[in-house]
């Protein structure tokens, strides 16, 4: 796994999931944006505390996580 420094979980933040910079902004929010064609510099204007490093972790971190799951997939 790459380091990840960014990538906070708290139980007193979010429900202990994966936040960035122990804001309340999950990465969950990132991937979810991203995967839904909003880009980096649109995500950037309109959360102004992000920095780009934060969103290049936040994929970084669900990468990790999917090649961590075997998911079984309908083979017709």
């Amino acid at each position: 796994m790459p380091e990840l420094d960014r990538i906070t979980r708290n139980p007193a933040v979010m429900g202990g999931k994966a936040c960035i910079r122990g804001m309340r902004v999950t990465v969950a929010m990132i991937v979810r944006n991203i995967s839904a064609g909003r880009t980096r510099e649109e995500l950037l204007d309109d959360y102004p505390y992000l920095e780009n490093e934060d969103i290049t972790q936040a994929l970084a971190y669900a990468a990790y996580l999917a090649e961590e799951r075997e998911i079984l997939l309908n083979a017709s």
